[in-house]
């Protein structure tokens, strides 16, 4: 079965992360394209911060996994976008947000070569869902400003 072209979807998923930054109040813009290691930076102007974030995202619902071999940044955030899957037999659902420090993700099991983190073994990963707070407690920021 040939791959599934989800570059559409990749670029969606970066947008998705940046509109829910903003909505959270945090300052955020898109880097240039393919930009080594990272796609968002978050900033706090007041206080001369920033964050690189990168965005890892799975399109099918159900995903065991992702793919990460580049740790230039200081976030993580796997976007699931729960898009059903190719034969049709699974549902799409709502996207979910995973927001990672690099430092977790770093010590992730991976695959050699691909360097693949499955979430099997990623036990603790739910207690980073939409874990927004990460990012504006990295940037100094008060809840909600």
């Amino acid at each position: 079965m040939a791959r599934q072209n989800t570059q559409l979807e990749s670029a969606g998923a970066e947008f998705l992360v940046l509109g829910n930054l903003l909505i959270e109040g945090v300052p955020a813009f898109k880097s240039y394209t393919n930009m080594k290691g990272y796609d968002l930076i978050a900033v706090n102007a007041e206080k001369n911060l920033s964050v690189r974030i990168q965005v890892k995202s799975r399109w099918r619902t159900k995903a065991e996994g992702f793919i990460i071999q580049n740790f230039e940044c200081d976030f993580v955030v796997v976007a699931l976008l729960n898009r059903g899957s190719k034969d049709g037999k699974t549902e799409a659902s709502p996207p979910e947000y995973f927001i990672l420090p690099v430092q977790v993700a770093q010590a992730l099991p991976r695959t050699e070569g691909w360097g693949k983190v499955s979430f099997s073994k990623f036990p603790e990963l739910h207690s980073y869902s939409n874990r927004w707070d990460l990012i504006r407690s990295a940037l100094k920021m008060a809840s909600g400003s």
